[in-house]
């Protein structure tokens, strides 16, 4: 480990990797901005499809679309930069850590990268048709939906970053349990309530159906399972430390009674 840092020291990093992940976003920022009409229709593709024939989206303001082609830009700006982004926070974490932990750079932004795109991904093509499909099935001969802009990517955007940081949470368990915060067993051992409350967030951000839920719901039982595992193969191993002072104290109190016997003796 290097030498502690003082605190202006960390805000100093800290304020580095901040504008080095600022610039990463809003170069993407741009660049994805040139073409955020087509990323618009292209992640509007499920709800243009659960849509019932003749029925099209509508902004009701006259900036509502130059505003949403702006978020959507910024949104696939922060996807299209997140390998800086993590490799900053690599970096500002970097410090603290041993020089043999140092050399899991590489795998740790690919693999928080690989998560994080999977899990969007996951939201994308799986979650939000499902839920496009449940919100317009309330459309009737009277009632007909028109989408607005806004709404809907907010709705979108939502999705795919809720589920994008979620499967994250193997990459972070397997952090606390280098650090020792946590261990396999801990993880284990509370099972049974870590379930209930993902089925419980799982009923609150999804509409009011089963198949919704357990959409939700499982893979993240599925992520807290391989965090488990993940956890117990590469967590901090338990060292037997603790037994030593024992020992040499038993060590030593044997060595000082053989000394008080040898000066009794002697006298």
């Amino acid at each position: 480990m290097q030498e502690k840092q003082t605190f202006i020291e960390h805000l100093e990093e800290l304020r580095k990797r901040l504008i080095v992940s600022l610039i990463a976003v809003g170069i993407g920022f741009i660049i994805c901005y040139i073409f955020s009409k087509e990323i618009f229709e292209f992640l509007m593709m499920p709800l243009q499809r659960a849509l019932p024939s003749g029925a099209t989206m509508i902004f009701t303001s006259p900036a509502e679309a130059f505003f949403t082609y702006m978020k959507v830009g910024l949104l696939a700006g922060v996807f299209a930069a997140s390998p800086i982004v993590l490799y900053q926070i690599w970096l500002f974490v970097a410090p603290a850590l041993y020089s043999h932990e140092k050399r899991y750079v590489i795998p740790f932004v690919c693999s928080s990268t690989l998560l994080l795109v999977g899990g969007a991904a996951f939201g994308y093509f799986l979650v939000f048709p499902l839920f496009a499909k449940f919100f317009m099935h309330f459309a009737t001969d009277f009632i007909q939906p028109a989408p607005r802009l806004k709404e809907s990517f907010s709705f979108c955007a939502m999705i795919l970053l809720t589920f994008g940081l979620t499967f994250e949470l193997p990459l972070f368990l397997l952090f606390l349990s280098r650090l020792g915060v946590i261990d396999a067993r801990m993880l284990a051992r509370n099972r049974k309530y870590v379930i209930i409350i993902i089925f419980i967030v799982a009923a609150i951000l999804t509409p009011p159906d089963p198949l919704s839920q357990v959409m939700m719901a499982v893979p993240l039982v599925a992520l807290y399972e391989a965090s488990i595992w993940v956890a117990r193969i590469f967590g901090k191993k338990p060292t037997a430390k603790g037994h030593r002072p024992k020992a040499e104290g038993q060590r030593s109190s044997a060595k000082g009674r053989r000394q008080k016997e040898s000066g009794r003796k002697n006298r």
